[in-house]
């Protein structure tokens, strides 16, 4: 029986990668994502590769639209085995000066609520499993406190990390496993919504996508008794050492 993996976000990015990726490791992929249009362009390049992908569209942050795609697993899947909750965006406005009560609904509803309702519909197919790996996109703002990525952005992403460990406290006696992933400047788009552009040159010398996409493939792969608790990965070329030390960036 092939292993099935929930990837979210799976349109673009770290999850368009991580989508891609674990078809070619043999997982059977659900890709969910609000827009139908970048989902049925991944799922199209996996099935010419031979692999298997369902599209299942979905806005992750109301609980009634994660629990369709659940659903959708267990009646035709049957199993879960990875769930990468991967979906996540920021907004334009978050300084304090800027932030309106909607931005911040935005952040929380897109960041951290829709990793709440995702890993809560999974868990009950792991249990009765006895197995099962949940890993999560947070990010470097998860655990450092900095203006750049806004208030709104490193406080929800400080609660994906905490999520994740509280998972492993009471899921490790059930055989589930919780991997909190926390990248540092990523070359996807939500750099779009940063308020100063960056140029081309600036986003090579970024983590790529791919980069993530490796880095959870090689943490889906551990075997069953092994547990990434959490994981910091960034570019060489640190931008925000740079700036600390004064330097170029």
């Amino acid at each position: 029986m092939n292993k099935v993996a929930w990837v979210t976000g799976a349109g673009s990015g770290i999850g368009e990668a991580c989508a891609e990726g674990l078809a070619q490791d043999g997982y059977v992929v659900v890709l969910t994502g609000r827009r139908k249009e970048p989902l049925e362009a991944v799922a199209a390049r996996i099935k010419a590769a031979g692999g298997t992908a369902h599209v299942k569209t979905a806005d992750l942050g109301k609980p009634a639209a994660v629990k369709k795609v659940a659903d959708f697993i267990e009646s035709k899947l049957g199993r879960i085995d990875l769930l990468v909750n991967n979906a996540g965006l920021n907004i334009t406005a978050r300084s304090w000066t800027d932030l309106t009560p909607e931005g911040v609904q935005q952040v929380i509803d897109g960041n951290l609520a829709s990793a709440f309702y995702c890993s809560m519909a999974v868990l009950p197919m792991m249990r009765a499993q006895g197995d099962g790996l949940l890993l999560h996109t947070a990010s470097m703002a998860g655990r450092f406190v900095t203006p750049l990525s806004g208030s709104s952005y490193t406080a929800v992403k400080h609660g994906v990390v905490a999520m994740s460990h509280s998972l492993n406290m009471e899921e490790c006696g059930n055989g589930i496993r919780s991997t909190v992933m926390c990248p540092g400047e990523v070359n996807t788009p939500i750099l779009d919504k940063r308020p100063n552009k960056l140029s081309e040159a600036q986003r090579a010398e970024m983590v790529q996508p791919q980069d993530c996409a490796n880095l959870v493939r090689y943490i889906a792969s551990q075997p069953a008794h092994v547990c990434i608790n959490e994981v910091l990965i960034t570019p060489t070329r640190n931008r925000s050492y740079l700036a600390a030390m004064g330097r170029k960036l």
